[in-house]
């Protein structure tokens, strides 16, 4: 596919110009929703460059944890910055850091949390197309109609029928985001929005794992992303559980007459 458009002197990285669209999308389309709630946009924004921020740190991260090995034998892939980033690191660092951020600035955590994830969700689905046009995350070899061949790709296997992973998940990603900005339209308890993007999106990348054949790292029979997604969906029951119980509802100040 192709990843790379030349003009003049300067090369457009087709990859990073879907995960800029996917950004851009996002804080726009929050910013619209934030407005309708009357969330505070400033606070958005900062939490839309902690996001940037930490979640591009974030991907990297995890990236040198699962490739550590290849690393190893060659030490030039640290600093490869056009491909070498892990979905799961982004999401990770982008909530910590906007948690952290939040903190700081004395806002209601959760408020924005909810606000947020199903335009993460909405990047994502951008972000996957970048995927299938660098040719990175595919998938098995296939016979189904639906397969795809790569011709000059850099990280496929080109000349062979491969799973479309990278646009089922964008598939998957975009469906997501409308369900949740869906479900977000009536009010929900504090954390159950977050929550349901964590269980859609743990589901659905624990099983789009056993489409992909592209290297991620193992442990047992289950690649890390699986791993991880278990750990996810886990995090996703016990935020639901506490949404209910009322745990994450604003708690305003006590003022002593």
């Amino acid at each position: 596919m192709l990843n790379e458009i030349q003009i003049g002197p300067v090369t457009i990285y087709l990859y990073g110009l879907m995960m800029g669209i996917g950004f851009i999308s996002a804080y726009f389309v929050s910013d619209y929703r934030a407005k309708k709630k009357g969330l505070d946009t400033d606070v958005l924004f900062g939490i839309f460059w902690c996001s940037v921020v930490g979640g591009l740190v974030g991907a990297r991260v995890l990236y040198y944890i699962v490739e550590l090995p290849s690393i190893i034998k060659n030490p030039s892939i640290l600093w490869d910055f056009e491909f070498g980033y892990v979905v799961y690191g982004g999401i990770i660092g982008g909530v910590l850091v906007s948690y952290i951020y939040c903190k700081k600035k004395k806002v209601h955590f959760m408020e924005y949390f909810d606000l947020v994830m199903p335009q993460v969700a909405l990047a994502q689905g951008f972000g996957r197309i970048g995927c299938f046009l660098a040719g990175c995350c595919y998938g098995r070899e296939t016979k189904l109609p639906i397969g795809i061949v790569f011709e000059n790709s850099k990280i496929a296997p080109n000349g062979v029928k491969l799973m479309p992973t990278q646009l089922l998940s964008s598939a998957g990603d975009f469906l997501f985001a409308f369900l949740l900005m869906a479900y977000a339209r009536k009010k929900r308890k504090d954390g159950k929005v977050a929550a349901l993007y964590l269980f859609l999106y743990s589901i659905g990348r624990f099983l789009i794992e056993f489409l992909r054949n592209d290297y991620r790292g193992s442990i047992g029979f289950l690649s890390t992303s699986q791993i991880i997604s278990v750990f996810i969906f886990l995090l996703g029951i016990f935020i639901y559980v506490f949404s209910e119980k009322g745990k994450f509802e604003k708690r305003e100040p006590f003022n002593v007459a």
